[in-house]
């Protein structure tokens, strides 16, 4: 998965893990009932001989990352696949009605969850919000989500969380100031609301309140917490496993349905480019202040000041293994509503696939070197398209 920089490329990502990196962070962007992707993701990095040291996420990736944290290492599978076999009941079977994974089936599914809700999850508000008084949650959401938090204190044990055994971080968006906000472990309680404010995408979810301020889905300002594990890690040699939902890249839209969807991609991927070029100018402006430093005569590089500087300048190299899905031609802009039960199980499988791909074909990945400390890989769907990967 990642080179060792001694010039030879480690053989597999399990060599990769145990031996280069100090530490390992998850990170899982929002996207809805795409979410068992990264399920899928997780269920081969559990096998990993070292678990993550921080699990971040926003949105549906806040819900996978506290069932990852909120649960020992020997549950977290069992966890993640007893969620998204609740929230996939109430539409399975429905994606059979027409042969084959149609585009039809699809939306008859999406419909499913618009209009009966997603068991365990949010049920629709009765009457709809235009007959609500308002100032109430009902005035400004369609969806209640009280099922959510009954889910969450079910399977999520957020003493565990709050041990600070696994860092947890979610990212939020206070409604009132418009600013991007995480809930750390490491700097707070976390609770049910926390996981749930993450997740409170407008108009259908409403904000959820924490210590008396309004907070809606983190995906509206950022829907990857990339940037926040960047500027917050604690050093070391960091190896980071990004796991996506939404594809910047994507072919142009031949229709009104492909349009919304290829907005959608646009509009939630992650700027993965846009902030390792941010670092690696970071790591260069650390880099010339060290040798600037070294310059200096020795007794002003002795004093306090100059020590504290070196020290905050010291970096070490990042790796990122950037895994995104890749949507089936069928599925259109009501993907990560559509919760059907073959949805999640084939979503689930592709997360494992391109995981296994990962780990067993690191020729696959397409290395992207950003200099100065960074580089990114991500799996070269191409190649797994065109069979060049062995089974």
């Amino acid at each position: 998965m990642v080179e060792k920089h001694t010039g030879k490329p480690a053989t597999t990502v399990q060599k990769a893990v145990e031996i280069d990196h100090e530490h390992i962070v998850l990170v899982l962007q929002g996207g809805g009932a795409l979410g068992a992707y990264q399920a899928g993701v997780f269920e081969e990095i559990a096998k990993f001989p070292r678990e993550p040291h921080w699990v971040a996420g926003v949105s549906i990736g806040a819900i996978n990352a506290a069932l990852i944290v909120g649960n020992p290492p020997e549950r977290r599978v069992e966890r993640l696949r007893e969620f998204w076999e609740l929230v996939s009941s109430k539409a399975d079977g429905f994606v059979n009605w027409w042969p084959g994974n149609s585009s039809i089936a699809h939306q008859v599914n999406a419909a499913i969850a618009t209009t009966r809700g997603v068991e365990g999850f949010y049920e629709p508000r009765l009457p709809p919000p235009v007959f609500q008084p308002d100032g109430t949650d009902a005035a400004i959401s369609y969806y209640d989500t009280s099922p959510l938090r009954a889910t969450l204190e079910r399977l999520v044990d957020f003493k565990l969380i709050n041990s600070k055994k696994l860092r947890l971080s979610v990212g939020a968006v206070n409604v009132r100031t418009g600013n991007s906000v995480y809930f750390d472990n490491y700097t707070h309680t976390i609770g049910p609301e926390h996981i749930m404010a993450s997740g409170a995408l407008p108009p259908a979810f409403a904000p959820v309140m924490i210590e008396h301020e309004p907070y809606w889905d983190g995906g509206i300002v950022s829907n990857t917490p990339l940037q926040y594990v960047l500027d917050h890690h604690e050093g070391g040699k960091i190896l980071i496993a990004q796991v996506d939902l939404f594809s910047a890249r994507g072919a142009m839209p031949v229709n009104m349905a492909g349009v919304t969807s290829r907005q959608k991609d646009i509009t939630y991927s992650s700027r993965t480019r846009f902030n390792t070029d941010k670092l690696a100018q970071i790591q260069r402006n650390k880099a010339t202040i060290l040798r600037l430093i070294a310059k200096l005569p020795a007794a002003v590089r002795n004093t306090q000041d100059v020590k504290d500087l070196v020290a905050a300048n010291q970096t070490a190299h990042i790796d990122i293994v950037h895994l995104i899905y890749r949507q089936d031609r069928y599925e259109l802009e009501s993907k990560d509503y559509e919760f059907s039960r073959e949805s999640v199980i084939r979503h689930w499988q592709s997360g494992q696939d391109d995981m296994r791909n990962t780990i067993d074909h690191p020729d696959l990945l397409n290395k992207s070197s950003v200099d100065d400390g960074v580089t990114v890989y991500d799996l070269a769907h191409d190649h797994l398209q065109s069979g060049k990967c062995p089974k």
